[in-house]
């Protein structure tokens, strides 16, 4: 299988972009880090956030770093998806470890609030593996459905998750936006979950800067209408012009025959 990415960001109506992306189709490496803390603190956590894990898989693809085996027990052997899927789930649980340690040594001075969410995509050899701490996302396109392959660690989605009804209108009470886990707090761990990789499938990943204005019918159309790379930057483009106020950022991930 091949795999096509392609990214955008864009500003929006801040005055600075605290959005970071990573794209490395030769590592099978996608991320979407979305910085919080003000001044400048958010673009530096973004930022550290996704060369931290470039480092991470760098450091594992050079000579001498090992391999990914997989130790089964005594009693059969893992499939070999199952095995890579095990190998990929640590690889990209190590990488957003290392990037929070380094968000949280960072943290002091006039950034000493700083931190960042991370959604990301550890994608070769037939399984993807999605990972992430905060509310930026990972969606498939696949036989033309869009489904949320993440699900948002924030106040909103927890007491929905709860079952809180009703909820209080998030725009009156300011809490959608509130994450309840984020790169920069030390017990913050990632969420991982690996999936089989099928020929078509697209895979989005993006800062809540996208879905502030553009809705989740909207993504599905912009993918399922134009190329990927027009789609990716038509999205943020739409996201922008229909008044969206947070930065704005897209990765798109391809994947052929």
């Amino acid at each position: 299988m091949k795999i096509h990415s392609y990214a955008c960001t864009h500003i929006g109506r801040r005055p600075n972009n605290e959005d970071a992306f990573l794209v490395s189709a030769e590592l099978g490496l996608f991320a979407v880090a979305d910085g919080m803390g003000g001044y400048e603190g958010g673009e530096v956590a973004s930022h550290l956030a996704v060369s931290s894990m470039l480092e991470f898989y760098r450091d594992m693809s050079s000579p001498g770093a090992g391999d990914d085996t997989v130790k089964t027990g005594r009693n059969g052997q893992l499939s070999a998806i199952a095995a890579r899927g095990q190998a990929g789930a640590r690889r990209l649980d190590a990488a957003i470890r290392l990037a929070n340690r380094r968000v949280c040594d960072h943290k002091r001075g006039a950034h000493e609030r700083m931190g960042s969410t991370v959604a990301a995509l550890d994608l070769r050899d037939g399984v993807a593996v999605i990972g992430h701490v905060g509310d930026s996302r990972v969606y498939r396109l696949r036989d033309g459905a869009l489904e949320p392959l993440t699900r948002d660690h924030s106040l909103y989605e927890m007491l929905r998750a709860t079952g809180t009804y009703p909820l209080p209108p998030p725009e009156e009470y300011g809490y959608r936006n509130v994450v309840t886990r984020a790169l920069g707090i030390a017990e913050s761990s990632p969420e991982i979950r690996v999936e089989p990789v099928a020929p078509g499938d697209v895979y989005l990943l993006c800062s809540d800067g996208l879905l502030e204005r553009l809705d989740e019918d909207g993504l599905l159309f912009l993918l399922e209408t134009r190329a990927p790379a027009d789609a990716c930057a038509a999205m943020v483009e739409l996201a922008y012009e229909l008044g969206g106020r947070d930065n704005i950022t897209a990765v798109v991930v391809a994947v052929t025959a």
